[in-house]
């Protein structure tokens, strides 16, 4: 029987008729643990080594689920908001939390009997308990649940299901040893040397299962970039760029939205300290605009516009602030340009909100253009990206008409990605713009998140070295 040096190390230094995990023999032998389940493989298939492969579930928690621990549940802050307030309308819920907070939350108090809804008035009724951080932390000890709580537990997506293979093996046949000079693998060495010349090779065994190698590769969310990246640019669009602070003219004022507007609130932007100069002449158009309507034959959002108010630097909170400074550079047709950057808002952190999220944003201007123009821009778009889209009626301070865009996803049905639309003429007049506009701003991080099969958008983010390894690597 020919053994090569691997195998007959093994034999020799394992005893025989004890059940061994690889780690165990590597802490015995000094060998390392991919050698040893190399060598055990071909020994099984020798006759000469006995094989135990299990599947090992376990479940940790999600990183929501880890968030939950540490913060509590969310319809726990949105009890605790709502006892103290007496009562309280839903919308101020959305207000203090987020949408998507407010509905998931008290979607469960109501479950749980914890509140009672007249006339849109939210009424607490009694505490929602804790019984899910309660299992959280038995899941963390490694006890055991009742099969209803970690039903609740996993459609929460407060844990997931790890799968691992554990391996044992045992020697149970005697075999002499006796050692030929075989090469098993082949190395620069004994090529350069040419010490394979009269010696024989160790036959291959194709059924031995082979060790994954885990090659470096461009993160799955950057691939998406470069993909939505290159869509664009085949569609003949040209990339922008700009800083992430931004005036609060161009990122608001420019774009006809009034100066209480409650987006432009501290609760939803983050202002810095700093005030800096502006374009007067734009400036003082654009307050006109505001005022008045100026000479767009609007009435504007009447009141007084201030210069000052405009001068405050911010966290820029969309793209758009750059698309719109774009085309006050570059006032005549054809314009059609794009950017993939980072924005910035106050949103509380949860599975499909960050306080910081990438937008792709664009505009196109040319004479004769409409609005079906735009609903083909975008169809060609998502059609590329792989998804079916629709569009429905939407609002926007700063485009009229205007629609979000819906994609198709089976497990899911029909979800939101972003809004589009054609400026109004409040936005484009006092910028020396004569021509429409067709813009859009669409959520980048959550087509992302479809495409890569994730229900929790910190996954994008997190240094998950599992998932990267096994997220399919897409060929271009």
């Amino acid at each position: 029987m020919q053994l090569s040096g691997l195998e007959m190390r093994i034999l020799s230094e394992v005893k025989k008729d004890r059940w061994y995990t690889p780690e165990e023999a590597e802490e015995e032998t000094g060998m390392s643990r991919d050698a040893i389940v190399r060598g055990v493989y071909s020994l099984r298939e020798k006759g000469l080594v006995e094989l135990d492969e299990m599947e090992r579930i376990s479940y940790e928690l999600t990183e929501e689920g880890k968030e939950v621990v540490e913060n509590g549940l969310p319809e726990e802050r949105v009890y605790r908001f709502i006892e103290e307030k007496g009562e309280v309308n839903i919308r101020e819920i959305s207000k203090k939390f987020s949408d998507e907070v407010a509905r998931i939350s008290l979607g469960w108090l109501k479950r749980k009997n914890s509140i009672e809804i007249r006339d849109g008035k939210v009424i607490p009724i009694r505490y929602p308990g804790t019984e899910e951080i309660d299992g959280l932390k038995k899941v963390m000890s490694g006890e055991s649940l009742n099969n209803e709580l970690f039903a609740v537990l996993k459609k929460r997506g407060f844990i997931e299901e790890r799968k691992a293979k554990e391996l044992r093996f045992r020697i149970t046949a005697d075999v002499e040893l006796e050692k030929e000079d075989l090469i098993g693998d082949l190395n620069p060495s004994i090529l350069l040397r040419k010490s394979w010349k009269g010696k024989k090779f160790l036959g291959y065994d194709a059924r031995i299962p082979s060790f994954v190698i885990y090659g470096g590769k461009i993160h799955p969310y950057q691939r998406i970039i470069k993909e939505v990246r290159k869509i664009f640019l085949e569609m003949g669009f040209t990339e922008i760029k700009g800083e992430y602070v931004q005036t609060a003219f161009w990122n608001f004022d420019a774009l006809f939205q009034p100066q209480d507007h409650p987006a432009r609130d501290m609760q939803d932007t983050f202002y810095l300290r700093e005030k800096v100069e502006i374009p007067r002449d734009i400036a003082l158009r654009v307050g006109e605009v505001h005022e008045t309507g100026g000479m767009t034959g609007s009435t504007g959002w009447g009141g007084k516009w201030d210069i000052e108010t405009a001068k405050q630097l911010v966290l820029r909170t969309h793209t758009t602030a750059l698309t719109i400074h774009y085309l006050a550079m570059n006032p005549e047709p054809p314009v059609k340009a794009f950017c993939i950057d980072r924005v910035y808002r106050r949103e509380s952190i949860d599975a499909t909100h960050l306080p910081e999220f990438d937008q792709i944003e664009g505009v196109v201007m040319a004479r004769n253009v409409g609005f079906v123009h735009l609903l083909g821009t975008l169809k060609e778009f998502y059609m590329r990206m792989g998804f079916e889209v629709r569009f429905r009626p939407g609002f926007f301070p700063y485009t009229e008409p205007s629609v979000e865009a819906e994609v198709y996803v089976p497990e899911l049905g029909w979800i939101e990605l972003g809004g589009a639309g054609v400026f109004r003429k409040e936005v484009t007049e006092p910028l020396g713009i004569k021509h429409r506009v067709l813009a859009w701003g669409l959520g980048l991080g959550r087509l992302a998140m479809l495409k890569l099969g994730l229900k929790d958008l910190r996954a994008l983010y997190q240094p998950d070295i599992h998932w990267l390894r096994e997220v399919p690597v897409c060929l271009w």
